[in-house]
């Protein structure tokens, strides 16, 4: 895979950085979690294929444990607010003066510097302040946010492992690691860049709600079916819109697609109320109407586009997606179909590859420094 061989340290979070560690393992890369002794880390589904060692970073002993992983490794990614790493002994300064190719990467929802880099947040809040939020949402109601997907997935993680894969590539050249300040505020903003850009286009002008791409038109729009399913509409150009209305059985004359947008949706709900989803997809899997079905988590494995692709993969009752985009030599592969650590499942082992005796890893049980999961094993 293409990351075999990279040495990943994740300092255990939730949503954002796991995220950005799981890409990373789905591409071949080999990825220690940090855990904190004595966590709970139900709430992590994104550890599959990691490995996890539990340390106690306030013992100093805990700590010296870290700077000895970041010795041999090449990646850290840490989820800390502002100057946690530095109190413990562990920041970018001190870790990359013992290993100058470290790319530590800092993945943070206002970043290291400014006015909110010390404060707390969570995705609504990193959305809010990049400007998008303010763009989402059905005219006359308040602004709604795409559930936690835009800032802690897109310009979080995704966009922080973009940044590791930057900083591994530049490394080639200059021998050197560099330090990521991956701001999810930023991020998410960059991820929006189309949106920033294009507000002059005739598409936009409008209050929120009121535009072709914001459910403002009845041609960019989710319809409800006959069965109580739904059907989503994308026939933004004209040849699109013609090849729909004829699906629809209508006639421009009946529907023109510049009209009074708010009337045609009325039509169009209507229409779409005559028959179910699958007798839709029928009709408009013969046309390039840009209609496609709103699929569940469920269904969308079993659409035949799906399973033709192989976009999918199952593991006992889960479904999870395979990693994307697919290479031709090197694919990825799903680490969701590997078993996912326990808490300190593996710090016996990192331990005596570090040089660590039985009687030591023993003693920094005792004291709390680190935790074995299953110690009687030993």
């Amino acid at each position: 895979m293409a990351l075999r061989g990279i040495r990943v340290l994740e300092l255990a979070g939730l949503a954002p950085a796991p995220f950005c560690g799981m890409v990373l393992s789905d591409f071949g890369a080999s990825v220690l979690r940090i855990d904190k002794v004595g966590a709970n880390i139900d709430l992590d589904c994104l550890g599959n294929g990691k490995k996890s060692i539990a340390l106690n970073l306030k013992d100093p002993n805990g700590a010296k444990i870290v700077r000895k992983l970041a010795k041999t490794s090449d990646v850290l990614i840490e989820p800390f607010r502002k100057g946690v790493m530095e109190r413990l002994g562990l920041g970018p300064e001190t870790l990359m003066k013992e290993n100058p190719r470290l790319i530590y990467a800092r993945l943070t929802g206002w970043g290291q510097t400014g006015l909110y880099s010390a404060r707390a947040g969570h995705d609504i809040n990193y959305l809010a302040l990049s400007g998008l939020l303010s763009l989402f949402g059905r005219k006359g109601q308040k602004p709604i946010f795409p559930v936690n997907l835009a800032a802690d997935f897109g310009g979080g993680g995704l966009m922080c492992a973009l940044g590791i894969l930057l900083a591994l590539h530049e490394r080639h050249s200059s021998g050197l690691g560099q330090v990521i300040d991956s701001s999810m505020v930023e991020g998410t903003a960059y991820l929006g860049s189309w949106l920033f850009r294009s507000q002059k286009l005739p598409i936009w002008g409008n209050e929120r709600g009121s535009n072709q791409l914001d459910s403002g038109s009845h041609f960019y729009e989710v319809y409800e079916t006959k069965d109580g399913k739904f059907v989503s509409v994308g026939a933004l150009e004209p040849q699109f819109y013609e090849k729909l209305l004829q699906g629809l059985g209508l006639s421009y004359d009946e529907a023109p697609q510049f009209d009074d947008y708010e009337k045609l949706k009325v039509l169009f709900a209507r229409k779409f109320k005559e028959k179910t989803q699958e007798e839709w997809c029928r009709i408009f899997d013969k046309a390039d109407a840009c209609v496609a079905p709103v699929l569940t988590l469920e269904e969308a494995p079993e659409h035949p586009h799906n399973k033709e692709r192989g976009c999918f993969a199952r593991m006992g009752d889960d479904i999870i997606p395979k990693p994307a985009p697919v290479l031709s030599r090197t694919p990825g592969e799903a680490s969701g179909l590997k078993a996912a650590p326990n808490c300190g499942e593996h710090t016996w082992d990192v331990l005596k590859g570090l040089g660590y005796s039985d009687n030591n890893i023993n003693d920094l049980v005792a004291k709390g420094t680190v935790e074995c999961f299953n110690k009687s094993k030993y």
